[in-house]
């Protein structure tokens, strides 16, 4: 997956269109993100004692890889993420736009 937890994405599709955030938390096996203040829903929860009073609780909720685009921190604008091999022979992601090395 191309996307890391820790990098800051924009919503292109869905309800949240055009909101930034942070990533969390990624599931791979999923192809979904969650990304922090967006896709927030309720959820009214039991009291379980000694963990968490009862109530009505706000969550963010996975969202899919393909719902999101990268925010490239050097052009600080939404691109698309791909691969190049560095002269030490690792590999690292690059923005398509400006082609600068991404972290």
């Amino acid at each position: 997956m191309r996307l890391r937890p820790d990098d800051t994405v924009m919503v292109i599709k869905g309800r949240d269109r055009g909101k930034q955030g942070r990533i969390q938390q990624v599931f791979v096996d999923k192809s979904a993100v969650v990304v922090e203040g967006v896709n927030v829903v309720f959820r009214h929860m039991k009291a379980q004692p000694g963990v968490r009073q009862a109530g009505i609780i706000q969550k963010e909720m996975p969202i899919n890889v393909a719902n999101v685009v990268l925010i490239c921190t050097s052009c600080s604008r939404p691109s698309r993420v791909g691969y190049t091999r560095l002269a030490d022979g690792t590999r690292a992601r690059v923005c398509k736009s400006c082609q600068e090395v991404i972290e």
